[in-house]
């Protein structure tokens, strides 16, 4: 696939907001300022620039546990979905996102959305013409494959000579609102929509303007996609949806190290959204809570995702974020390794203990996890971190000065935990 000249060059991960976790598919207007400000306010000088309003933003009266069994999505006279402006009000009288992007870009902050692969149902009810063809929504759609979990698109026939048409029109008018990020929904849940993929590529790239491109979710995503992805795509996620558990934690450490392994330069493994501080506002999983992750498990999160040059996503309402988590999403040492680490791989993985490498400019770093249930003492000698025997540092969390004695460094190890050594 040739590159696109309109194409941005992204060096490092992107960083922002998602309203999912929070609020699923029924976040408003007023929320997703709020979410904004906070950022501009707060985590912008971390590079926390990002604001993307997750699923059925075009649903007058979406479900707040669930999917409403039939789709209301508002569609223009040719069958594009638009932000229901009940809750977008910015929206009224054909504006669209247009000004809702502008108020956030005067924040400084870029301005995504979400989208589902394929035409909404509602435009194929209404039979609406395909923009710039003879064809129609009913010609192109292909409800043999459409989304197995969400009852808003039907798939499209991705031969039919309109299905390219399709893509062009939805996104350029993306690009007439101003939008920044695009994340597309039911393209890697298997098996893998390559046709689709490599039509809204294309259509991005017509659009006249630049925007990144997020696909999801990764259930069983290979790496053997990883070249076609990486030409493709800005971000891909290799997991399904990720909550607040331990359990779901500790399972992307064994998908981090895959991807880490694998040359995808163009691109990043997406281990999903971060699910921190207040979430479950209105989500379709869990009640209103802070989230269940402890501090050594945000802290681990973080690290991970960094040594992995995952997007961060911030999940939680950021009004609500404790400042102790706060404190985590801004750590610049952390957020370093993911900026600008270069070579991360994890080295060792006996049992509960998992040890990841990575150089972030002239100095070492050593990532050592602790996956155990309860707190551990140990000793590691610097053959095993592959340092040399007198290398010296701090410790990236704490700021505290580490200094081995005759090669071995002596480490406190919280349950869950990490200890992120800067060494030279």
């Amino acid at each position: 696939m040739t590159p696109s000249p309109l194409r941005p060059t992204v060096t490092a991960p992107p960083r922002g907001w998602n309203s999912w976790d929070c609020f699923g598919g029924s976040v408003r207007e007023d929320e997703v300022i709020a979410n904004a400000e906070h950022m501009a306010r707060h985590l912008l000088p971390q590079g926390w620039d990002t604001i993307v309003v997750d699923i059925q933003w075009y649903e007058p009266e979406p479900g707040s546990t669930d999917y409403a069994e039939v789709s209301a999505a508002l569609v223009d006279e040719v069958g594009r979905p638009l932000p229901a402006p009940g809750r977008f009000p910015s929206a009224a009288d054909g504006a669209g996102f247009a000004p809702l992007a502008e108020r956030i870009h005067a924040l400084g902050l870029r301005f995504g959305v979400h989208l589902m692969r394929g035409i909404p149902r509602r435009a194929v009810e209404l039979d609406t013409p395909i923009l710039g063809t003879d064809a129609t929504a009913r010609d192109l759609a292909d409800p043999d494959n459409r989304c197995p979990w969400n009852p808003d698109f039907e798939g499209v026939h991705a031969d039919h000579p309109a299905a390219q048409a399709w893509y062009d029109s939805v996104f350029a008018l993306l690009a007439q609102w101003g939008v920044d990020y695009v994340k597309v929904d039911d393209v890697l849940y298997p098996p893998i929509q390559r046709a689709d993929i490599a039509m809204m590529r294309t259509a991005i790239d017509r659009s006249g303007r630049p925007m990144l491109l997020s696909l999801s979710p990764g259930k069983e995503l290979s790496a053997v996609h990883a070249p076609f992805l990486a030409a493709s795509a800005d971000a891909w996620r290799v997991s399904d949806d990720l909550w607040d558990t331990w359990d779901d934690l500790r399972e992307q450490f064994q998908r981090a190290a895959r991807w880490a392994a694998v040359d995808h330069e163009g691109g990043f493994a997406d281990l999903d959204m971060l699910p921190l501080g207040r979430i479950g506002i209105r989500a379709h999983v869990g009640e209103d809570r802070i989230s269940r992750l402890t501090a050594a498990e945000q802290r681990t999160m973080l690290t991970l995702w960094n040594l992995g040059r995952s997007p961060l996503m911030m999940g939680g309402h950021l009004p609500d974020t404790p400042a102790e988590t706060l404190e985590i999403l801004t750590r610049e040492e952390i957020l370093a390794i993911g900026d600008t680490g270069v070579g991360a791989r994890e080295i060792v993985r006996d049992r509960d203990l998992v040890v990841w490498r990575v150089r972030v400019g002239e100095r070492e770093v050593r990532a050592i996890f602790w996956l155990g249930e309860r707190a551990e003492q140990r000793r590691i000698h610097a053959e095993d971190l592959d340092v040399p025997v007198g290398a010296a540092g701090h410790e990236l969390w704490t700021g505290a000065e580490v200094t081995p004695q005759n090669g071995w460094y002596d480490l406190a190890l919280e349950p869950h935990g990490c200890v992120v050594l800067s060494l030279a």
